[in-house]
């Protein structure tokens, strides 16, 4: 098997599990959680991503690692690790902005992950970095779309402290 090949493996069957996970056993717990508890819990994994930062790294990428690449994937996950930590102060204090915020943040998070994703070429010189898009990647984009279906479904939701 070619290393583009066992990449989208592991990658789609990463996917694949936390999809499970989330539909068996996640969004039926969060279901009964307040909005601002719910959405806490969704973004806190968000709040680990300066861990992208390890694209910059020296030795844990091949140098032929495209420095474009590299750029907008550790620093599109620093950014988005940021917004999320904010995030997450506002729900927790229940600031009005705490819902723009986790749009915002869940926006330019999941474009951060679709715009990493669609460089299938950068693949041979990730390195030891692999474990980020082939097991981290699947889990955020799981929790992105998860984020995405609680914001477009509150519309007439209260939104509760996080207890």
């Amino acid at each position: 098997m070619n290393v583009l090949a066992i990449f989208g493996v592991q990658l789609a069957l990463s996917l694949f599990v936390y999809v499970l996970i989330a539909k068996w056993y996640v969004s039926p717990w969060l279901s009964n959680k307040p909005m601002n508890a719910a959405l806490m819990f969704l973004i806190f994994p968000h709040a680990l991503r300066h861990v992208g930062l390890a694209f910059l790294v020296p030795g844990l990428v091949d140098d032929s690692l495209p420095e474009s690449f590299a750029n907008a994937a550790a620093y599109g996950d620093f950014v988005t690790g940021l917004l999320a930590i904010l995030a997450l102060f506002l729900l927790r204090a229940e600031w009005r902005l705490a819902i723009p915020m986790v749009w915002l943040f869940n926006i330019f998070g999941a474009a951060d992950l679709v715009n990493a994703l669609r460089n299938a070429e950068v693949v041979p010189y990730i390195g030891v970095a692999w474990f980020i898009p082939t097991f981290v990647v699947p889990l955020l984009l799981v929790t992105h779309f998860m984020i995405f279906a609680r914001l477009i479904g509150r519309k007439h939701q209260v939104i509760n402290s996080p207890a």
